[in-house]
C-alpha cells in the first residue's frame, strides 16, 4: 500500500460520522491535497467549543465564514462578532472564481454559490437592530467583575441593589446606578445607615469613577431598555436555515472593556435561560467572537474565573463558543483547555518570541506520523490549516493539514444599498430599535429629593413666618406699653393741678 493509499485511509477512519457533519475541506500530504480524504467535523461536537487561529492575512475570517454558512444550511442559528466589518457579504451570493472550482475539484465537493439569511445587529450608534441590557439584568455580583472594584466596593453595590429591590427602583441604565450611589452618601445617608450601615462617600466615589470610565467606551448605549432577548438567535427562516447574526462592532475595537461587558452580559444571559440540553445530537447555537483577545485583554481575575466557568458551563445548554484570534497564546489556558475543535491557519516566525509561540502551539496538537506540526505551522498557505477535532465519541481526531472549502457568500461586504436593504427587512427592528426611558430609580429618586427639599423649604418658610409674626406681636406689645406711658405722661401735664403748681413756681420766679 502506498504511503498516499495508508494516509487516504487514515484520515477517513478518523473522521468517519455516523451522525450529520460539517465538511471542512480535504486533508493534505507533503503539500498536496487528497481527493476525497474529507476532513468532517460531527454537529454532535459542535457544543463542545472550538478556536480559529493564525496569523493576519491566512483565512480565518473565511474559516469562519465558512462555518457559519454550513450551521446555517444544518438549520443551527448563528452568532457573529464582525470587527473587521468584512463579514456582511454573507447575505449575498458569491460571484464564483475558476480558483474556487480548482479548489473544489481538488478537495472532491462540488462548489455551489448561494446567500444566506442574515441579520444585522448593533450595540452602538451604527445602524442594525440594537441590542441593550438593563443594570438589574446585569445583577450586583458580574457588575462589580465588570467594574473590577474591591471586595468592599462590591459590597456596597450589592447593597445599592438590594436598597433598589426592596423600594422598588428600577435600575435599567447607568444613570440610575450613578444616582442612586450619590443618594446613599448624601440625601438618602440616615435612611440607608439605619438599614444596610454606613456606606463610604470615598468608596461611592471610586465606584461611580468606574462608572464613568465605562461610559466612556460607549456603555451608556449600551444598558437600557428595551432588552434584548436572547431567544430571538434562535430563530429559523422559512426554509429551515438557521439566522446568521452578525453584531456590527467596527467602533469598538478600542474599547474592550464595553465589548467584553457585553460578552459577559451576553453568555450569562444564554446560560440563565437556556434550558438544559442533554444529547440531542446538534447545538441549539453557535457563537463566533472574532478578535477574541478583546474580551481577555485588561480583564481582571475574578472577571477571568467568570469566563472560564460560563465557557465550560454552557455546553450543557447546547451552545458552542468558537474564539478566533491571532495565536492560541491570546487565550487563556484555562479556556483553551475546554476547546475540542481546533483550526490553526499559518503562524509566521519573526523573532525569538514567535519561534517560542509557534512551538507552545505544536504542543496542543496531537502528535502525528505523517507531519512535523512545527514546520507545517509555518508553510501553511492561504485557506489551509491544521485540524484537530472530536470525533462522535468525544475522542481527538487524526491532525490534518487541511485544503478549506471557499465559502459559498461573497468573500467581501455589501454595498451601502444592499445594506440599507437588508436592514429595511428586519423583522427585529422595530422590536428593539424604539429607545423606552421609563420611570426608574433617577427619575424616583429625583421626585424624592425634590419632594424632601420641597417640605423642607416649606417648614423654612413656615418656621421664619413664625419668627415674624412673634416679632411683629413683640413690636406691637412694646408700642401700646410706650403708648399707655405717654398718655399717663400727657395726662399729668395738662391737668389742673399740675398747670396751678407750675405757675406758683413761674410767680415766684418772677417776684
Amino acid at each position: 500500500m502506498s504511503e498516499q493509499q495508508a494516509f487516504l485511509d487514515h484520515i477517513n477512519k478518523g473522521y468517519t460520522s455516523k451522525g450529520d457533519f460539517i465538511t471542512m475541506g480535504a486533508a493534505m500530504l507533503d503539500g498536496e491535497t487528497i481527493t476525497n480524504a474529507h476532513v468532517k467535523v460531527p454537529l454532535k461536537t459542535l457544543n463542545r467549543h472550538g478556536l480559529i487561529a493564525g496569523a493576519t492575512g491566512t483565512g480565518k475570517t473565511k474559516t469562519l465564514q465558512v462555518l457559519a454558512e454550513n450551521l446555517s444550511d444544518k438549520g443551527i442559528p448563528v452568532l457573529l462578532m464582525d470587527i473587521k466589518g468584512d463579514l456582511s457579504g454573507i447575505a449575498a451570493a458569491s460571484a464564483g472564481h475558476p480558483k474556487i472550482d480548482e479548489r473544489h475539484e481538488k478537495i472532491g465537493i462540488p462548489f455551489t454559490a448561494k446567500d444566506f439569511p442574515v441579520e444585522i445587529f448593533s450595540l452602538s450608534e451604527q445602524d442594525g437592530v440594537r441590542l441593550r441590557a438593563t443594570v438589574s439584568e446585569f445583577g450586583p455580583v458580574l457588575l462589580s467583575r465588570i467594574l473590577d472594584v474591591t471586595e468592599t466596593q462590591a459590597g456596597i453595590i450589592s447593597i445599592i441593589f438590594k436598597y433598589c429591590d426592596d423600594n422598588k427602583l428600577p435600575l435599567l441604565d447607568l444613570k440610575d446606578l450613578k444616582k442612586v450611589l450619590q443618594f446613599s452618601t448624601q440625601e438618602g445617608k440616615k435612611e440607608l445607615e439605619k438599614d444596610y450601615g454606613r456606606i463610604s462617600t470615598a468608596s461611592t466615589g471610586s465606584i461611580l469613577r468606574k462608572i464613568v470610565e465605562l461610559e466612556q467606551q460607549g456603555a451608556d448605549l449600551f444598558f437600557g431598555e428595551k432588552s434584548f432577548d436572547v431567544q430571538d438567535l434562535c430563530r429559523i427562516n422559512d426554509d429551515g436555515r438557521g439566522l446568521i447574526n452578525i453584531i456590527r462592532l467596527t467602533d469598538i475595537q478600542d474599547k474592550p472593556k464595553l465589548f467584553s461587558t457585553f460578552m459577559l452580559s451576553l453568555l450569562a444571559e444564554i446560560y440563565g435561560t437556556f434550558p438544559e440540553q442533554g444529547d440531542s445530537g446538534r447545538p441549539e447555537l453557535v457563537i463566533f467572537l472574532d478578535e477574541a483577545h478583546l474580551i481577555f485583554k485588561q480583564a481582571s481575575n475574578a472577571l477571568m474565573d467568570q469566563i472560564e466557568s460560563i465557557v465550560k458551563l454552557i455546553r450543557s445548554k447546547g451552545v458552542g463558543l468558537y474564539f478566533v484570534t491571532q495565536n492560541p497564546t491570546d487565550v487563556p489556558d484555562g479556556v483553551l483547555g475546554q476547546l475540542g475543535l481546533k483550526v490553526q491557519h499559518a503562524l509566521r516566525a519573526f523573532t525569538a518570541k514567535d519561534r517560542k509561540a509557534i512551538k507552545l502551539t505544536a504542543e496542543n496538537y496531537p502528535i502525528s506520523a505523517y507531519y512535523d506540526t512545527k514546520e507545517v505551522l509555518t508553510s501553511l498557505g492561504i485557506g489551509e490549516a491544521l485540524v484537530s477535532a472530536l470525533d462522535e465519541k468525544g475522542r481527538p481526531t487524526p491532525l490534518a493539514a487541511t485544503m478549506l472549502r471557499a465559502p459559498m457568500s461573497r468573500m467581501d461586504i455589501l454595498s451601502p444599498n444592499e445594506l440599507d436593504t437588508l436592514l429595511k427587512n428586519s423583522k427585529l427592528a422595530s422590536k428593539y430599535n424604539k429607545e423606552i426611558d421609563r420611570e426608574s430609580a433617577y427619575e424616583i429618586l429625583v421626585e424624592k429629593i425634590e419632594k424632601a427639599e420641597a417640605e423642607e423649604a416649606k417648614a423654612a418658610a413656615k418656621k421664619e413666618r413664625e419668627k415674624l409674626e412673634r416679632t411683629a406681636k413683640s413690636t406691637r406689645s412694646r408700642s401700646r406699653k410706650a403708648s399707655t406711658t405717654e398718655k399717663a405722661v400727657i395726662k399729668v401735664l395738662t391737668s389742673a393741678t399740675f398747670i396751678r403748681g407750675a405757675l406758683g413756681v413761674l410767680n415766684k420766679l418772677l417776684k
